[in-house]
């Protein structure tokens, strides 16, 4: 893939930008295996690739310029609009709502926040396609002076964009490098994007976090529940939650599964999936990972965990030591945290891995290891 934007200078967020796509999936199974050449035992599947472009389905972009001439983007050094409305890993619904939001913010006269000046309103727009092609967009504002004028025009911008199904403000009063605050307030009457992965409904809701690559998150969970299958545990935890993905995958009609994530708002889409489908024998709730197993009274057959970069810690991986945990099946986003973790498991021994490739044109990569206590 090749990027005019990445080629004139104007955008470098994309380092692997231009190299053959082989070679870039090579160097990310590399990486991963040398930091976890200390497993002898491990079974490298081989690593599952995605598209090279249009795999984005959640652009977060920075709105600079003025509201006569909006740019839809990021900030360059001096903190002045980039435009990349055109940005070619992200998908081609994302690409297709971005100039009817700059006609949006044009005709509604929604100032762009300038950083440098620190005045302005509209901050962010962050924007998700979910497989069937409907969108949720949220607008990141400094302050409620531009709810009302947004409410009131909100109807025809929908209607331009009859796939735009929720829409809603953050509002972000701080002067920070941060993409959104912590209140939302949801402008349509309907809350949650429906995210279709694999045979389960999953329901995004604004301030929930979902995969950016819905194509790798599909496989994600069939790896994960093609390895809990096989293993057929009657309890699983799934830490780090999230929307529920891994937890609904994994649910069987004699297993019972508790989904743990710290946002309350993933929780909320959890629960409402799981009713939806008429599953038994699950429960969700709001929580800290850590300070739920800590605070527990036993331990399942199954653990899975999807944690941030920073991995697991030293506590948990503790408690896992200490506990009846049989295997753990390990998703994670930086293999460097992996590694530190999987040496603080000396009771468990890596059995197979895979490397997924969530964010092509990066070296960022996602890769999943399945650990069984030794005997």
């Amino acid at each position: 893939m090749h990027c005019s934007y990445f080629d004139a200078g104007r955008c470098r967020s994309c380092t692997h930008m231009g190299r053959p796509y082989e070679e870039q999936l090579a160097g990310k199974q590399l990486h991963c295996q040398t930091l976890l050449a200390g497993h002898p035992d491990l079974e490298w599947l081989p690593p599952v690739a995605s598209q090279e472009s249009g795999f984005r389905n959640k652009a977060k972009m920075v709105i600079g310029g003025t509201a006569q001439n909006p740019t839809i983007g990021i900030l360059d050094a001096d903190g002045h609009g980039v435009d990349l409305r055109k940005c070619g890993v992200c998908s081609p619904g994302l690409r297709a709502v971005f100039p009817v939001l700059a006609g949006f913010i044009r005709r509604n006269r929604l100032t762009p926040y300038d950083v440098p000046k620190r005045s302005g309103e509209l901050k962010h727009i962050i924007v998700t396609e979910s497989p069937d092609g409907d969108i949720m967009l949220r607008l990141v504002l400094r302050s409620e002076q531009l709810l009302p004028r947004i409410r009131k025009n909100l109807p025809e911008l929908l209607a331009i964009l009859p796939q735009v199904k929720v829409v809603s403000v953050n509002l972000l009063p701080e002067h920070k490098a941060v993409l959104e605050g912590d209140r939302e307030i949801l402008l349509t009457e309907q809350s949650t994007l429906e995210m279709r992965v694999n045979d389960v409904n999953l329901h995004l809701r604004p301030q929930s976090f979902f995969q950016t690559n819905t194509e790798m998150a599909a496989a994600l969970y069939r790896q994960g529940r093609e390895w809990v299958s096989e293993l057929a545990p009657a309890t699983v935890w799934d830490l780090y939650c999230g929307v529920g993905g891994f937890a609904l995958h994994c649910a069987g009609p004699a297993r019972t599964v508790t989904g743990i994530e710290f946002s309350s708002e993933a929780i909320v889409s959890a629960r409402l999936s799981s009713d939806e489908a008429g599953l038994q024998g699950m429960d969700f709730e709001a929580g800290d990972a850590t300070a739920f197993a800590l605070a527990a009274k036993g331990s399942p057959d199954l653990v899975i965990v999807n944690p941030p970069r920073r991995g697991i810690g030293k506590e948990l991986c503790g408690w896992l030591e200490s506990s009846d945990v049989q295997h753990v099946v390990y998703s994670s986003c930086n293999a460097q945290s992996l590694a530190r973790d999987l040496a603080a498991l000396p009771s468990f021994t890596a059995r197979r891995a895979r490397v997924l490739d969530m964010f092509p044109q990066t070296t960022h990569y996602e890769v999943m290891v399945l650990l069984e206590r030794a005997a």
